[in-house]
Parts: structure tokens; sequence; C-alpha cells
């Protein structure tokens, strides 16, 4: 089953994958609401899963889809490798992570993979992971903070938003400066965006 919310991108890789015997397109979705309807119809042996689709997300779909069947093979597809958004995919219960730019017979031989059983992420993926694993996540305090700091707002305006001092928020922003390895708010921003702390 193919879920992503692009006709284009969906007929696009039914197409390649029509063209190898080993695959046969069972049925398609264009949001989350859909995909776990079709899959629990088709009960598809390897489902793609567009990371952002209107109403329900591809983490939430991922997550409800194996709540139904724990052995569901979900590979997230994305346009986006940010460690965190690969985190969460992963622990909602995907197989594997797939970047909409992978070549058409990189496309098919990864699917079989995960067919087959195998957990396997894209090289670019994987070392995102690895390279910022090390580092300490963001709490969700630090998230907050860093939202409002994204939105154009001082310590002082993020503290009255947050109900905290301006002090506190200091600490904050010193904190996540630190965990990102960011020269100032912006840099730190943009890393978080990078790692998809949270969505555009």
């Amino acid at each position: 089953m193919i879920a992503d919310d692009h006709p284009l991108l969906r007929s696009g890789i039914a197409a390649v994958l029509s063209a190898d015997a080993r695959f046969m397109i069972v049925a398609e979705a264009n949001d989350g609401a859909t995909a776990i309807e079709q899959y629990q119809r088709f009960r598809p042996d390897v489902t793609l899963m567009d990371l952002q689709m209107p109403g329900l997300n591809g983490v939430d779909a991922t997550t409800a889809i194996r709540a139904v069947n724990p052995d569901a093979r979900i590979i997230i597809l994305t346009t986006f490798g940010g460690d965190v958004q690969v985190a969460r995919g992963l622990r909602a219960g995907a197989c594997g992570y797939m970047l909409k730019n992978m070549a058409r017979t990189e496309l098919s031989d990864y699917i079989h993979a995960v067919y087959t059983g195998q957990r396997a992420l894209p090289p670019q993926v994987a070392s995102s992971l690895i390279n910022n694993f090390q580092h300490d996540a963001l709490s969700k305090r630090e998230i907050e903070v860093l939202r409002f700091v994204a939105d154009g707002n001082s310590n002082q305006r993020v503290g009255e938003h947050l109900g905290l001092s301006e002090d506190t928020i200091k600490a904050h922003m010193k904190t996540i400066l630190q965990k990102l390895n960011a020269r100032d708010r912006t840099h730190a921003v943009t890393i978080a965006l990078r790692r998809g702390y949270w969505e555009h």
C-alpha cells in the first residue's frame, strides 16, 4: 500500500513497483485515516507511509496500524531526514525509513529487504541518527521555549507566554545552545528545524 497525499508521487512509485514482478499495489491512501482503513481492508505485506499528510500524520497512522497488527511492515516515506522525526517513526513501529529522492532501483530493493524482515535505514538517515544520538535530546519545555523564540519573541516575552521568569528562559536557552551545539538563537532554531523537533 502507498499512503501519500501527493497523487503524482503515488502514481510514480506505483509505476516503478508495477514494473517489478515481486510487487503488486493493493491499495492507495491520501491521508492517515484512509491509510488505516485501507490497511484493515487489504492487509498489505508492506506499507509505504508518508510522514506529513493532512489530518492524521504518518507517525500516528503507523501507531494505529501497529495496534491492529503488531507485525505490520511499514516504511516511513519522507523528503526529510531529520533524526528526531526518524526516531519518532521508528518508535511508532516503522521497520524502515525511505527518502523520496531515493533512486528507482534502490526503491524496489529496499522495500523487498523490509518485506524479508530486515530493518534498514538509508545511509544518509542512519548517519544523521548516529551523529545526533549522542547529543542530549531537547526536553518538551526546551522545545516549547525554542518554538516561541522561532516566532521572534524575546526571552521576556517567552517568559510571559509560559508563566516563567526571564532568568529561567535565559537558563533554558543556554542549555538549548549547548545541547544543539549552536552559536546563537537563530542557529539553534535552524538546527532544531533540520533535525525535525517540530514540523515546518
